[in-house]
């Protein structure tokens, strides 16, 4: 190629992306997110939410993988008040050596206030439109917030999702800064998730062979992040994504659904729904159990993994979510010294050398929100 025919190739890339650039802004300047969009009662996916025709990983249909038997495979699910200990244990080390997902039951937390947390979320992403755009914002850090896409100046195309949130641990936001849509049960479902957290963190402990109160002693369940999500019903679904398929920067990940379904998990190659459950949440390892902390050092250096998934958009809706991401407790603006990652020393030996070298936390959340969510995992970063 000529070098005259490259610099106009370059120009016309550079116009296309500053198109795009300009198209995102007005996105994002109208506050109103995806929600906007379809009150707008838009028929077509607007150009920055497309999926190019170059990169239709996203685009894959459900792709079930079923046995010869017929039957549909599924994530596997814990019932945490079976009478043997010793089997639930078991139960989640399978789930996480081969799924890094599964779904509990008997958790603890009533069906009555998964399903008010529910209808809260759905009543703050219904609110009038001037009142929510006082929440809108990009710093994730300061109180509760609504943003559509975190990713959205970074990502190849935009995803059809909304979403509010808070830091949940070790504090919420003061009760006044919590909209009144959602605030009462913001405050109650926060309450009960940490407690099942805690429960959650020793059966993870037991899993990997060390002393049950091993990872709440390392912090994995010191800072929560809780999200709930707001997916409208999308007029191409085959066009776009409800979010892009990645793995979470957490130690855990807790998840309530509603019925609608469109959650998927990465499985052997294969695209597996995670099919709602009444009364159930999911949950999926992160990062950083793949990667531990310890001040202290990586918890389970690839025993457990962090898988992809995803979830696809439906003509139905909104499909509404609540994840709790468990996460490393890290003020901003912090001057400590950060908490440093690697191997648990119980769990290395000659035959289990590390397979991850020590970072600090802040380095590695640095990485995670430097890239879009389709872009390969933060994990390679720290590879031995």
């Amino acid at each position: 190629m000529a070098f005259s025919e490259k610099r106009e190739n370059n120009g016309a890339a550079e116009d296309s992306n500053h198109s795009r650039l300009i198209k995102l802004r007005e996105f994002d300047d109208t506050k109103l997110g995806v929600k906007g969009l379809v009150d707008a009662a838009v028929a077509k996916v607007p150009e920055i939410f497309r999926i190019s025709n170059n990169n239709n990983k996203h685009q894959l249909p459900s792709d079930l993988d079923h046995s010869s038997s017929g039957s549909v495979l599924t994530i596997p699910v814990i019932d945490l008040k079976h009478p043997n200990t010793t089997e639930i244990v078991g139960g989640i080390r399978g789930s996480c050596e081969e799924w890094g997902f599964f779904q509990v039951v008997n958790h603890g937390i009533p069906e009555g206030i998964l399903d008010e947390m529910i209808q809260g979320v759905r009543r703050f992403h219904e609110l009038d439109p001037e009142i929510k755009k006082r929440y809108y914002t990009r710093d994730l850090i300061s109180g509760f917030f609504l943003v559509s896409n975190f990713d959205l100046y970074r990502s190849a195309a935009a995803s059809w999702r909304d979403t509010m949130g808070c830091v949940a641990a070790p504090d919420l936001p003061p009760p006044e800064q919590l909209p009144d849509a959602t605030r009462d049960i913001l405050i109650e479902y926060s309450k009960q998730v940490k407690q099942l957290s805690k429960t959650i963190l020793e059966l993870l402990s037991e899993a990997l062979g060390l002393e049950p109160n091993r990872l709440n002693q390392l912090g994995c369940g010191a800072g929560q992040l809780l999200l709930g999500h707001y997916y409208p019903a999308c007029p191409e679904p085959e066009v776009t994504i409800g979010v892009t398929d990645h793995t979470d920067a957490s130690f855990i990940t807790i998840l309530l659904q509603d019925q609608i379904g469109g959650l998927q998990v990465l499985h052997r190659n294969k695209w597996v729904d995670v099919q709602p459950r009444k009364g159930a949440l999911v949950v999926n390892l992160g990062d950083l159990l793949q990667v531990s902390p310890s001040f202290f050092l990586l918890v389970s250096n690839d025993k457990f993994i962090s898988v992809s998934h995803r979830v696809v958009p439906k003509r139905i809706g909104p499909r509404i979510s609540v994840a709790c991401f468990l996460r490393p407790l890290i003020h901003k603006g912090d001057t400590d010294s950060p908490p440093v990652y690697g191997p648990i020393p119980e769990l290395l030996s000659e035959e289990n050398p590390p397979v991850y070298v020590e970072a600090d936390v802040r380095e590695f959340m640095r990485i995670h929100s430097s890239r879009g969510l389709d872009e390969p995992s933060p994990l390679q970063h720290f590879r031995v």
